[in-house]
């Protein structure tokens, strides 16, 4: 007699079975996924259809934003860079967060594309959010932290990576 305590080696991540908690483990990460990619292809959208903010100056603009937090911003040079040439930089991260948005929702070289995320949010927070007080009002810091679960495990279910991968498994015949 066991009590209830479970003795038998079942794992939900080799046979597809289990109770309720086991398949809630196995999409425990789908809502983060569909958050992170849907926010990061409207902030890129967003971006991109704003009149204001792919300029060089004026308010709302990319390069106004650049030179309001380059003295506050953790690491100026990376403030330098961006303002060298502010209406290109604003277009890499208008297009970075799309790509990285359409990857993570799709399931699509997740990994990457959630690296791409957390590079992202660490260079805003580096610069953009970097003076908040208290830190934890500043989102690029959790938009970070929320991306290195995606880094670590990927897309393993309902995304475009699974199906290639089952694709590749069923071609070799077998488990790999």
């Amino acid at each position: 007699m066991t009590h209830g305590i479970r003795t038998d080696t079942h794992s939900p991540y080799l046979d597809g079975g289990g109770n309720w908690r086991d398949t809630a483990t196995r999409y425990a990460l789908l809502p983060l996924r569909v958050f992170l990619g849907v926010t990061f292809i409207y902030a890129g959208l967003d971006k991109l259809t704003d009149s204001a903010f792919l300029k060089d100056s004026g308010s709302g603009s990319i390069g106004d934003l650049m030179r309001t937090v380059r003295d506050s911003a953790a690491i100026p040079d990376l403030v330098d860079l961006a303002l060298k040439n502010p209406v290109g930089f604003g277009y890499a991260i208008a297009f970075g967060e799309l790509a990285v948005g359409i990857g993570t929702l799709i399931g699509l070289l997740a990994r990457i594309a959630a690296l791409g995320g957390a590079l992202i949010s660490l260079s805003l927070w580096l610069t953009v959010s970097w003076a908040t007080e208290p830190y934890y009002y500043g989102n690029d810091l959790a938009y970070l932290m929320a991306w290195l679960p995606l880094v670590l495990a990927g897309a393993p279910l309902l995304s475009l990576d699974a199906a290639l991968r089952a694709r590749r498994r069923q071609r070799a015949g077998g488990y790999r």
